[in-house]
């Protein structure tokens, strides 16, 4: 005797209606957004000229104190005393406070008085971002 199953009728049709609504009020939602965008750049608005104001978020350029096997200081390329290098520091400071960055080139064959006096220098005038610039390892 062959038996009868009955097959359900709740999978045959998926109901389409609530995936329907929700593109639409997607598709509504970002055409009502793109359109507030347009207006705010179709406004006539002239904006002011400025010419010596910088965006607050400028890194400012990193300033280059080179130590040479003799322990003689050098500022980018120009030689200058520890005192020179102290009232260089110090104008750095004062022009940047607390945003100078001071990257110290030490050659490894120099004393390592001068590279501490310069730790000291930056320390005195309240650099905090100053690093010890090496080579990478050679194979």
């Amino acid at each position: 005797m062959a038996v009868n199953i009955k097959k359900g009728s709740a999978l045959d049709v998926i109901n389409m209606t609530p995936m329907i609504d929700v593109v639409f009020q997607l598709l509504i939602f970002f055409l009502v957004a793109t359109r507030f965008a347009e207006e705010e750049r179709e406004l006539d608005v002239q904006l002011p000229v400025v010419s010596e104001a910088r965006p607050l978020t400028a890194r400012p350029k990193e300033t280059l104190v080179n130590i040479d096997a003799e322990g003689r200081f050098f500022v980018g390329t120009q030689p200058v005393t520890l005192a020179e290098l102290d009232a260089i520091l110090g104008r750095l400071a004062t022009n940047n406070p607390g945003r100078k960055t001071v990257l110290i080139r030490g050659d490894k064959r120099s004393p390592l008085d001068s590279t501490a006096q310069v730790f000291n220098l930056c320390h005195k005038h309240g650099i905090r971002d100053y690093a010890l610039t090496t080579d990478e390892a050679g194979d």
